[in-house]
């Protein structure tokens, strides 16, 4: 049995991608978030609020008896405070790290821990582009998603160095249409100069489909040739 955990996997492209793996009978997939939509026989729901840093360090990873491989997806990701550098909130400064960087950092290290084994492991960061280059008003995400991709090619130097049977991935998934954009384009013109584009991308039809979006995510899952490169985006299956 291939098992999978997913954070994130209540909405979006975490949902998305889950109803795509629970298609096929060989998988189970534990849902890491703070609430459920997903039912189906071969998917578990773990209860988890990763803005909560003390429940983040106290989550266990199940006991895998009957593992072939075992991938973990940090999918959740916040934008945050869409403000210039100055007008932000601290509280939401914090959560945004906390959700974007921290506590995927706290999952990998725990997930690394429990299945210390010689089981083929995968990890998959869902980044961002934001993360590569910098957008005026999204200096927290920006900058936790450059985290994001960092960590994954230390750990990824770790793994060689010690010859693990374990790869990583930090993975853009482009531009989706979930309710993340529909946040950004309510964003305030002053603090955020590319508002307008990204209406644009509403309007003009650009946004991809979760949906479609999930079956890219599922490409690099499973072909392993696509592991080579650990900063990598969707626009690399073309």
């Amino acid at each position: 049995m291939h098992y999978f955990f997913i954070t994130g996997s209540s909405k979006g492209l975490g949902k998305a991608l889950t109803e795509l793996l629970l298609s096929d009978k060989n998988n189970f997939v534990y849902g890491i978030s703070r609430t459920n939509t997903i039912y189906h026989q071969q998917f578990q729901h773990l209860k988890l609020d990763l803005a909560d840093l003390d429940a983040v360090k106290q989550f266990q990873f199940s006991e895998l008896k009957d593992a072939t491989a075992i991938t973990l997806i940090n999918n959740a990701g916040i934008v945050g405070d869409i403000k210039h550098l100055g007008n932000l909130d601290a509280k939401k400064i914090i959560s945004t790290y906390n959700i974007n960087l921290v506590a995927p950092t706290l999952l990998i290290n725990q997930f690394f821990n429990t299945y210390n084994n010689k089981i083929q492991k995968l990890v998959v960061n869902i980044s961002s582009g934001a993360g590569r280059s910098p957008i005026d008003g999204w200096s927290v995400y920006c900058a936790s998603k450059a985290g994001l991709d960092m960590l994954s090619l230390v750990f990824k130097t770790e793994l060689e160095h010690n010859n693990i049977n374990t790869n990583i991935i930090s993975l853009a998934p482009g531009i989706i249409d979930t309710s993340m954009q529909d946040e950004i384009r309510k964003a305030d013109k002053t603090n955020f100069s590319n508002i307008e584009r990204f209406i644009e991308y509403k309007n003009n039809g650009d946004l991809s489909n979760p949906k479609e979006t999930a079956k890219q995510v599922y490409a690099f899952i499973f072909n392993q040739k696509l592991h080579h490169k650990t900063i990598c985006s969707v626009r690399d299956l073309a």
